[in-house]
């Protein structure tokens, strides 16, 4: 583990979920060696699925994953470092 490394929280929202669900888990696993766990739960009342991701990466690393998800039609993310 890099020294540099932080970890943190990425929640993701996908709101089409027939069309993303492929996109967002080859990107997750082109991630896999900076993901420590991931949870996610389909919200049906809204139409969407909420997960969370665990990491543990540098700065770059983190970023250049939730910037890939987020270029994704119909998901958001975002980050919260917290250490």
């Amino acid at each position: 583990m890099e020294t540099n490394s932080r970890v943190a929280v990425i929640g993701i929202v996908v709101s089409n979920r027939d069309e993303s669900a492929g996109k967002v888990n080859a990107i997750l696993s082109d991630y896999a060696h900076i993901i420590v766990g991931r949870m996610g739960i389909p919200y049906e009342e809204r139409g969407i699925s909420v997960i969370s991701i665990i990491v543990d990466g540098t700065n770059d690393e983190i970023g250049a994953l939730s910037g890939k998800l987020g270029n994704i039609k119909g998901v958001k993310a975002k980050v919260a470092v917290v250490s």
